[in-house]
């Protein structure tokens, strides 16, 4: 058997459902997925159930660990030649296990991964979330998919690599977030060829809401310190952008702040003009980035109403991850403290 998918759950059953009914839907059916259950209060048992017969499907439930022992324990018991690895809120177009077989083919290669994009079905917010994701406003388009990348980092929700050498590798490690990131600086400094394969996407759902959403990103800031602890050479300056945002905004907020009690409260007409033009160069570069990233993602979308939730989603992504790098760079790098990453209790709520 050349592929087996494997895909750690954590109360999703729906998600798992729709997961799995797109695998049904494969132009290539020579497969196996591997389900595993990471100690979920809401299991999906009963969903994996429905499709024996349909899938090669082998269901496993265990003690709650996290997502990236759980992907630990789906590989262990694989057969495939590779394994691919999907989060369980993602669904497949019926050609993506073909287009990873027709890349293969062509090149081979040990490691690799694809983009996402948002569905039709998605929800309003979850479209906005998915452009601030992967435009190339908010993030460079490092995560949109891009073939002039001179290295492509795979990321879980959308993962491949050769069976025998993600063993030999150990596996994703026991961070509880940048735990892919973790793995796949690994497979290169290993001297493993890793490619992205553009046309093996996947609709991803990412978080449901914006509050959710932060959370994601505030732990991926956490992470970013932790893994450039664990590896300095990691760092890059595009890392370095949504802290330098997230300062910016800070910045501009307490100008404007500064230029509105000088209006309100200065008696001299020129202390007041200078309030007039600190509120102005306040607010200038806000409103234009803003219209940038409502303008961009309205035209992509065709929807207004997903361009105005895009200004909020790139606010909320940019500082939320630049909170959370600062954060842990004043408690790693400068207080000497151990690894850490937040809302680790009730990340999903």
């Amino acid at each position: 058997m050349k592929y087996s998918f494997v895909i750690p759950v954590f109360n999703r059953p729906d998600e798992v459902d729709e997961l799995l009914d797109s695998l049904t839907r494969q132009s290539l059916s020579t497969f196996e997925v591997v389900v595993v259950e990471d100690g979920s209060q809401v299991p999906c048992h009963d969903v994996c159930a429905r499709y024996v017969g349909k899938l090669d499907l082998h269901y496993f439930s265990k003690p709650n660990s996290g997502p990236g022992q759980s992907r630990n324990y789906g590989v262990e018991r694989a057969r495939g030649e590779y394994v691919i690895i999907l989060d369980s809120d993602v669904v497949v177009p019926p050609g993506y296990l073909q287009a990873v077989d027709d890349e293969l083919q062509r090149e081979s290669c040990e490691a690799f991964g694809g983009p996402d994009r948002a569905a039709d079905s998605f929800t309003p917010t979850q479209k906005a979330i998915s452009y601030s994701m992967t435009s190339f406003f908010t993030t460079g388009g490092i995560r949109g998919g891009k073939k002039k990348l001179d290295k492509f980092y795979p990321r879980s929700f959308n993962m491949g690599i050769r069976r025998d050498l993600y063993q030999q590798l150990g596996g994703f490690s026991k961070m509880r977030f940048g735990e892919d990131i973790d793995f796949s600086i690994r497979i290169f400094k290993a001297g493993l060829h890793c490619r992205l394969f553009p046309d093996a996407w996947v609709y991803h759902k990412r978080r449901t809401d914006f509050r959710k959403f932060w959370r994601q990103v505030f732990n991926s800031g956490i992470a970013r310190i932790n893994l450039y602890k664990k590896y300095p050479d990691s760092l890059k300056l595009v890392h370095l952008l949504p802290m330098v945002f997230t300062l910016g905004v800070v910045f501009l907020a307490l100008l404007f702040v500064a230029g509105l009690l000088s209006v309100l409260f200065s008696l001299a007409r020129s202390e007041r003009d200078m309030g007039l033009y600190m509120m102005t160069f306040a607010l200038v570069p806000l409103i234009l980035y803003s219209l940038l990233i409502l303008a961009d993602s309205a035209r992509q979308s065709h929807s207004l109403k997903i361009g105005m939730l895009s200004v909020r989603a790139a606010f909320t992504q940019l500082m939320g991850y630049g909170c959370g790098f600062l954060q842990a760079w004043w408690r790693r790098c400068v207080r000497g403290q151990d690894e850490f990453a937040a809302y680790e209790k009730n990340f999903y709520k």
